[in-house]
């Protein structure tokens, strides 16, 4: 991680250092350009390739002193330490490239070098501090902007996180209201011939929906949770059906603290009882099956019930079970409908125990 790092910064660098180069050259050229526009005439190609080293150097020492106090201090631009750095980097790089530029041409030319050159300095600042203002402008405007966009983006964020949890929140708070009213009917109906049937029916009816609206819950819980709901629900189902229906649990013990969405398997089952084992009078069977399967989870709904017809309409079930996989894995995720070779519901997701 570091060593990429590392690359990055030298990349950014190098990067830098060659767009410095041009500007270099440019504001070289610029200014043989003013010179000979005032004197009426070009001046000697040799001054001009004395303004470009003389900018080139200028400006790869102002940068490269602003990219050390930058590195060292971390300034930001909006703060004031950061201006005074910042100019302060601009001269001591002037002054260090107009030295260094000098020495270049020294060896050049065969001749002495001699150190601190005031004229040229003096020169050089001027340009320097309009240069440096323009660039620094135009920096700061860029971070600034920079700044606002990554905010803006972290408040849509934020928002999209927002609208996510309020449509799993309704998701899971979402009661079919016919199991409620189906419920409610077999409840009065205990009532009066085994009180004791209606009262255990009553709690766990209270302790599904209670579950279900439990907005402090994380959306997704681990395996065993959901598989005691599950267990409420369908002995809330079983004083409804009787010995019409059997029910069974396949779990896999290593999976009980796996995470999976909360209320995703409660509105398959209900959905399996409603549409396809309605009509059973007999030796009907519904199986939960919850196996690992290649680092994924794999939860199966079957039954004997009547087959899924070939054109599916997705009612509340599955819906609410599309729904909620989409928000929480988005195209991470597969539901398999089938009737052969036995008619069941599949889904795969990740396995996540954190």
């Amino acid at each position: 991680m570091f060593e990429g790092r590392a690359k990055y910064i030298q990349g950014e660098w190098f990067k830098t250092n060659a767009i410095n180069l041009l500007g270099g050259i440019g504001i070289g050229t610029l200014i043989y350009l003013f010179i000979s526009v005032t004197r009426g005439r070009f001046v000697q190609a040799q001054i001009f390739w004395t303004y470009c080293l003389f900018s080139v150097m200028i400006s790869f020492c102002i940068m490269n002193s602003i990219y050390i106090v930058q590195t060292l201090f971390h300034l930001r631009y909006d703060r004031l330490s950061f201006i005074i750095a910042y100019y302060a980097a601009c001269l001591v790089g002037m002054a260090a490239g107009t030295e260094l530029a000098n020495f270049i041409l020294s060896l050049a030319n065969g001749g002495p070098y001699r150190f601190f050159h005031l004229h040229d300095m003096l020169f050089s600042t001027l340009i320097v501090i309009i240069v440096c203002t323009i660039s620094f402008v135009y920096h700061s405007q860029k971070s600034a902007l920079k700044i606002q966009i990554r905010q803006k983006e972290l408040d849509m964020m934020r928002l999209t996180q927002l609208k996510t949890q309020a449509e799993l929140a309704t998701l899971h708070a979402r009661i079919n209201p016919h199991f409620l009213y189906n419920a409610l009917n077999s409840i009065a109906s205990l009532i009066h011939h085994d009180a004791d049937k209606a009262e255990s029916m009553t709690l766990k009816l209270s302790k599904l929906f209670r579950y279900s609206i439990n907005q402090n819950s994380e959306d997704l819980v681990l395996i065993k949770d959901e598989v005691e709901t599950g267990i409420t629900y369908l002995d809330i189902e079983k004083i409804r059906f009787g010995d019409r229906i059997a029910f069974s649990l396949d779990v896999d013990p290593e999976l009980m603290d796996a995470k999976i969405p909360r209320f995703l398997i409660q509105p398959l089952v209900e959905n399996a009882l409603k549409h396809g084992l309605k009509n059973v009078t007999e030796k009907g069977s519904l199986t939960i099956r919850i196996r690992r399967e290649q680092g994924l989870i794999e939860i199966v709904i079957a039954d004997n019930g009547t087959p899924f017809p070939a054109e599916l309409q997705t009612g509340y079930g599955l819906q609410s079970t599309y729904d909620k996989l989409s928000l929480l894995y988005g195209d991470n995720y597969q539901v398999c409908i089938a009737n052969e070779p036995v008619k069941q519901v599949k889904i795969l997701i990740p396995l996540r125990y954190e």
